[in-house]
């Protein structure tokens, strides 16, 4: 199962709306096929698997990092292929909640008189299966990615100097695992001023990995991004997806969508801003089930507002900028330490002289937040 997981790692920033799964096909103590899911989700894991191995499949042992699917899709179901292929077991790491699953692959190949396990949901591989695919369990669940805030900043909580300097804030091994975050992310957001200030690309620049751009987001309420915006001229690079306000302005909007931006009007808050909620529910239905979120400061501090951060990637340096310096969040505040954002550890490591937090959200104690529950920790 650890190396099935790997393999689901595999798939993380190009399977969406599908999960990223890993499989391992074992007999007679060797591996005799492996797979993952593959770009745009399809084929499966596990028919990956299957095609590998060819006849050593049968009597073999699946390990499987998600519950193999039930249904017809665009590919036939995953426990179908098994019992044809005449495996012997299968192990799950999770069941699927997606309503077209949610145990009927289990009980498919159950029927069929394959043995079946599932883990036990404390088992270090289950949490770490849960963790994977976080994304996709909040999209079928919540009907929203799984956000992740990724913030790059000195030790008091700096992104940039009063006068607006910020390159660069961290050093280069630093700025190259932000990239690799980008490459496992299936969209990266920022919000219009961000734009204005930087007229950024949002790419992924790691060498080999140019490919693994992530759709581009904007959260612009009035629906200003200029058409010469390095963003607008080039989507042929990676999809530019915009959230503004309803209604739109039709020449704005047609404007962009002439330069291949596609636009996402959403209902506004009381500020007259792109609604959080909203719009993260737009995204879900578009597909997208990671979301990496690099700036700016109001727009942190609108998704930490409304509880819809769910995790933390804090590169720190070891550098401090003083009071007048621009913060990481803004626009929010709490009056109670009762009130504030809670995260927990997940890891840490080095970056080159920089650090990298990676922190999981921590509901408000005695409520599962106004989204539901939170995604399984790992």
């Amino acid at each position: 199962m650890t190396a099935a997981l790997a393999l689901a790692g595999r798939g993380l920033g190009r399977v969406w709306p599908n999960p990223a799964v890993g499989c391992v096909l074992a007999r007679d103590g060797r591996v005799v096929g492996r797979g993952w899911t593959r770009p745009g989700g399809r084929p499966h894991a596990e028919t990956e698997a299957l095609r590998r191995a060819g006849e050593t499949a049968r009597g073999a042992t699946a390990y499987v990092t998600l519950e193999p699917c039930s249904h017809h899709g665009k590919t036939p179901p995953c426990a179908d292929a098994l019992i044809a292929a005449g495996v012997a077991r299968v192990v799950a790491a999770l069941r699927d909640p997606d309503p077209r699953v949610s145990g009927r692959g289990l009980a498919r190949l159950a029927d069929a008189g394959v043995t079946v396990e599932t883990l036990p949901p404390d088992h270090p591989a289950a949490q770490r299966a849960a963790e994977i695919n976080a994304g996709f369990l909040l999209r079928v669940t919540q009907g929203r990615p799984l956000v992740t805030v990724k913030a790059a900043a000195t030790l008091d909580g700096r992104i940039a100097t009063a006068s607006g300097e910020s390159r660069w804030i961290t050093g280069p091994a630093a700025r190259a695992r932000g990239h690799r975050l980008r490459a496992e992310h299936d969209a990266i957001a920022v919000g219009i001023g961000t734009v204005r200030a930087d007229d950024p690309l949002l790419d992924c620049r790691l060498p080999g990995l140019e490919d693994r751009s992530p759709v581009r987001v904007v959260f612009d309420s009035r629906l200003a991004l200029s058409p010469d915006s390095r963003l607008a001229g080039r989507t042929d690079r990676a999809p530019v997806w915009v959230l503004c306000t309803e209604p739109a302005s039709a020449d704005r909007r047609a404007a962009l969508e002439s330069r291949g931006v596609r636009v996402l009007p959403v209902t506004a808050d009381g500020d007259g801003r792109v609604e959080i909620g909203a719009a993260l529910a737009a995204l879900g239905s578009a597909g997208i089930t990671r979301l990496l979120v690099e700036g700016g400061g109001q727009l942190i501090g609108a998704l930490l507002a409304a509880r819809r951060v769910d995790r933390l990637a804090w590169f720190v340096a070891p550098k401090l900028l003083g009071e007048a310096a621009r913060p990481v969040v803004a626009g929010f505040g709490v009056d109670r330490l009762a009130d504030c954002a809670n995260f927990a550890p997940l890891d840490r490591g080095a970056a080159g002289p920089d650090l990298l937090w990676t922190l999981r959200r921590v509901p408000d104690p005695g409520a599962d937040g106004p989204d539901g529950p939170p995604v399984p920790e790992s």
